[in-house]
């Protein structure tokens, strides 16, 4: 999990529990109730980026870019978050594509996310995603290695569009 949010100017400090949960609190909570997820839809000439994930039940998995929305977090200062968390870069929301339901989780006695996806481009000014040790990486053609919801959800909504 990422650390603990910091204060900003527009938001103020932090408010009480809104850190990340410890693990055990994580699969206590989210065994027993949906989690709200942020996804994050970049592209490019190069294609959508995707990450790989490196632990839990996706070990190995090609996903969009996205975390769990933190207890009193906006929508929008989860995106930020990710971007930062995930790709590395700050991220600017350009307009929500829609949600994701992942019912292989629920299925697979993982969890019950709901993620909602945003289509983000690079901050002006930003450098661009280091794609570095196999964990990021640009897709003209999605991988098998991925979520099935994930892939259903980008062809529909961003590389049939």
């Amino acid at each position: 999990m990422a650390s603990h949010p910091r204060s900003d100017p527009e938001h103020g400090p932090p408010r009480a529990g809104t850190g990340p949960l410890s693990q055990s609190e994580y699969e206590a909570i989210y065994a027993r109730v949906p989690r709200l997820t942020v996804e994050l839809v970049i592209t490019s000439p190069l294609g959508v980026l995707l990450a790989r994930r490196t632990s839990g039940a996706c070990q190995g998995l090609w996903n969009l870019p996205g975390g769990t929305v933190r207890y009193g977090e906006r929508l929008a200062d989860a995106v930020r978050r990710v971007g930062l968390d995930e790709v590395a870069v700050p991220v600017e929301i350009e307009r929500m594509l829609g949600y994701i339901e992942y019912p292989s989780h629920l299925e697979r006695g993982i969890d019950w996310p709901i993620g909602i996806a945003f289509l983000v481009g690079i901050s002006p000014g930003a450098a661009p995603p280091v794609l570095a040790d196999d964990l990021l990486a640009w897709f003209t053609v999605l991988p098998d290695a991925m979520h099935e919801e994930q892939r259903t959800f980008l062809t529909t909504h961003v590389l049939g569009a």
